[in-house]
């Protein structure tokens, strides 16, 4: 369903229910979009709050606690957990952020799994408890939303409970929303996981829990939410064929009507080329010399030779197959060796995730003069890395949204990114006939494109540098600020409040 621009004419209560946001626990992009989406929302007239677990990295002296322990109902068991109160740093008007604290269910910083696992194997309870806790905390405060969002399958048992346990007062006029950001994370459990849960068979069986013989909540939390939103429009189309519906593109057909694809903004207080305090010297799309400061700077932090005719691939990436990590350097396989020897070009790449990525990035490194890996994820060296490459690399088999190449654009750092989900909506390639390209799109994530397409880019960069030039202007001029965003997530929860009523 194609979103609306307008308003809407009264203010609503928002309760976003999270298992990350920025400052306070991140794992991937989910942490930058939520507490972003809810600050654009505030300032919009919205009273918008978040939940989410207390992680040991969260100091509690951040935060100050709500005086006595809230009980969260799980059939048989009943869990007692602390609250805290604290707000988004730098919002106007303040986002009120609610922890809720279990010491052993929340107990690592890594948020989904232990060090050596996966997931953790009892996350269906750790996030069962986080949602069902949302409603208690209202209960509490005597605050009740009129649109509960739930963000990914961490959350998508709050939908299922407005639907089942808690679909009578005081919540009975609270609608549901939940946004899909990753479908390729689906929160699947064995059935005996159900045991955690304050569900009864026959709801359980009502909100469609269960997917050939396991648990599979986000699935759930699609049938039961009163409106489902994804972070692209391209994507919300991708989910519904085979190909890029991960087993549930029959289950997003059946909510068409119901769905709808909302690009992600991002923040330009924060990606702002003229005043980023990471860089050593600000550029704009008038004065692009400090951009070769940049350069410069980025060359020499990698360890790489001071080479300013030779362009700069840099890429920021979780290291697993979705971000193309295989078909870029999988052994006998990856395209990265014959580009690192074929093309007068240098690659810095900074990121964690699958330890084989990781070591195999490690050796090209070693065998390389002008390749670069960082194993780590530093804030300061990814604005770098965006402030002083030429070119910026996202292979990915796919990708709802991504926010690197409209971080990329911002800097004058033309993508190069396959032809899929929010990377097609948000990209124009260098040979559109419209002459408004902004990068270079991969047309399949095939080691053979990959390659093509980086060919592609380098060749421009040292053939065609008044085109380059040109780009990288339209590029800087583009614009993905989260009031459009957040205009639409408004048409969405209109959308929801009125098919609740309905239902």
């Amino acid at each position: 369903m194609e979103a609306a621009s307008e308003a809407t004419a009264r203010p609503m209560r928002i309760l976003m229910i999270t298992s990350e946001a920025v400052p306070f626990a991140k794992v991937g992009g989910l942490a930058d979009v939520v507490p972003a989406l809810a600050a654009e929302l505030a300032r919009r007239g919205h009273d918008v709050r978040l939940v989410m677990p207390r992680y040991p990295a969260t100091s509690r002296d951040t935060a100050a606690r709500i005086p006595g322990a809230l009980g969260v109902p799980m059939g048989m068991h009943e869990y007692w957990t602390e609250l805290l109160e604290t707000h988004l740093p730098s919002t106007e008007p303040a986002v009120k952020v609610y922890f809720i604290e279990h010491l052993q269910l929340f107990a690592t910083d890594a948020i989904y799994a232990r060090p050596g696992e996966s997931h953790s194997p009892d996350n269906l309870l750790r996030f069962g408890v986080l949602t069902r806790a949302a409603f208690q905390l209202c209960r509490k405060l005597s605050w009740y939303p009129e649109i509960v969002h739930a963000h990914d399958w961490p959350s998508a048992l709050a939908p299922v409970y407005l639907y089942t346990i808690e679909d009578s007062a005081p919540f009975h006029r609270t609608a549901s929303v939940f946004s899909i950001h990753n479908l390729g994370y689906q929160g699947v459990f064995s059935l005996d996981h159900l045991r955690h849960l304050p569900l009864r068979q026959p709801e359980i069986e009502r909100s469609g829990l269960e997917f050939f013989g396991q648990v599979n909540s986000l699935k759930a939390g699609i049938l039961c939410a009163d409106t489902v939103t994804t972070v692209s429009p391209r994507y919300a189309r991708e989910i519904q064929d085979e190909a890029y519906g991960f087993g549930l593109d029959g289950v997003l057909r059946e909510r068409s009507l119901d769905l709808y694809g909302i690009l992600n903004g991002i923040d330009y207080s924060v990606w702002d080329s003229e005043n980023d305090p990471f860089l050593p010297a600000g550029f704009s799309q008038q004065d692009m010399r400090g951009k070769a400061e940049c350069k410069s700077a980025l060359q020499r932090c990698f360890g790489l030779e001071r080479r300013p005719g030779a362009p700069v691939v840099g890429m920021i990436a979780r290291l697993v197959d979705q971000k193309g990590l295989a078909e870029l350097s999988a052994p006998g396989w990856g395209c990265l060796p014959a580009v690192l020897a074929e093309l007068n070009l240098q690659f810095v790449v900074l990121g964690t995730g699958d330890p084989g990525h990781e070591d195999r990035l490690a050796e090209l490194a070693r065998r390389y003069d002008n390749f670069a890996y960082e194993r780590t994820f530093d804030e300061r060296l990814a604005h770098l890395i965006e402030g002083g490459s030429d070119l910026f690399l996202m292979p990915s088999r796919y990708e709802p949204c991504g926010l690197n190449q409209m971080y990329s654009l911002r800097y004058g750092t033309l993508p190069i990114a396959t032809a899929t989900g929010g990377l097609l909506d948000t990209i124009v390639d260098a040979s559109d006939p419209s002459g408004d390209g902004t990068g270079f799109l991969i047309a399949h994530c095939t080691p053979g494109d990959i390659h093509s397409a980086i060919a592609r880019a380098v060749r421009l960069y040292h053939e065609q540098p008044e085109k380059l030039q040109a780009m990288r202007a339209r590029a800087m001029r583009r614009r993905f600020d989260w009031g459009q965003s957040a205009a639409e997530y408004e048409q969405a929860y209109l959308h929801a409040v009125q098919r609740r009523i309905s239902r």
